[in-house]
């Protein structure tokens, strides 16, 4: 299997094609930001949060792949709106005021033709961001970037796995939404709070299970048959411990894998991918 980075337009024509690919793609996206204004807040279970973000220039906002990120920009004090970043150089450019607070989110859904944009946050943290999610009023401004790239793994494989923490909730909910019947899928999913569980709808065959240990519920399974793909997300240190778990098991395959590390004990704004040095 090679990995292959694709114009978006590109991109589309493959997952248009009649014959079936499991090509992975990181698919580059023009760089944009936007403000946008609070228009809603939903309280999804004791522990979760969503907001509807609503902004006229959406309309061509895109996201390809399931586990994609955008930074959320938080107004400085004082400030109406937060500031908007350019490119320069190849990298994002806040030009003169104080720079915005940023925090990496997972578009859970959004509608270019409408204008909205759907976002997550575990009220357990008690960061900038999540307070603003609790507190800020429908109306007021925020500002987002991205996402600068995709990672689009084809729905087509035979089987995969899903296996992440609070933080991975969204990305696993918008995956699940969109694999087809005749996936196969495995989800365990680490939670601190047990009234945080919840449903997640899916056309495909799911086992799903909530886990007090990701490493530990990961030495339990057994890789299926066929082509598949493995899929992880949470705290940084827990990912390392899982990801080595996972490489352990005989014929798991480190390019069909993605783990990634959505925050990280003691640190701000941490996100990284997990790959072998």
């Amino acid at each position: 299997m090679t990995e292959d980075v694709l114009h978006p337009k590109e991109a589309q024509r493959q997952q248009d094609s009649a014959t079936p690919s499991l090509t992975i793609q990181r698919v580059r996206q023009e760089f944009a930001s936007r403000h946008m204004k609070l228009l809603a807040r939903e309280i999804v279970s004791p522990g979760f949060v969503r907001l509807t973000l609503g902004g006229a220039d959406l309309a061509d906002f895109r996201s390809d792949g399931f586990d994609d990120h955008v930074k959320l920009l938080l107004p400085a004090v004082g400030q109406e709106k937060p500031l908007l970043p350019t490119l320069v150089d190849g990298r994002p450019h806040f030009g003169e005021g104080e720079r915005p607070t940023a925090r990496d989110y997972t578009p859970v859904r959004w509608d270019a033709r409408k204008g909205t944009l759907v976002l997550e946050f575990a009220v357990h943290d008690e960061g900038p961001a999540t307070l603003w999610a609790l507190h800020a009023h429908p109306g007021q401004w925020v500002g987002i970037a991205g996402p600068r790239g995709s990672m689009v793994v084809p729905t087509q494989f035979a089987w995969h796995w899903l296996l992440g923490d609070a933080s991975a909730l969204p990305a696993i909910e918008r995956r699940l939404a969109e694999l087809p019947a005749q996936a196969s899928v495995t989800v365990r999913v680490q939670l601190n709070h047990a009234a945080d569980r919840r449903a997640l709808p899916s056309a495909a065959q799911v086992d799903l299970q909530w886990v007090d240990a990701l490493d530990q519920a990961a030495q339990a399974l057994t890789l299926p048959a066929g082509d598949g793909f493995i899929w992880a997300a949470g705290e940084s240190s827990d990912m390392t411990q899982l990801r080595r778990a996972l490489l352990a098991k005989p014929g798991v395959d480190p390019k069909r894998m993605r783990i990634s590390a959505y925050w990280k004990r003691g640190a701000q704004g941490h996100h990284e991918e997990l790959v072998e040095n």
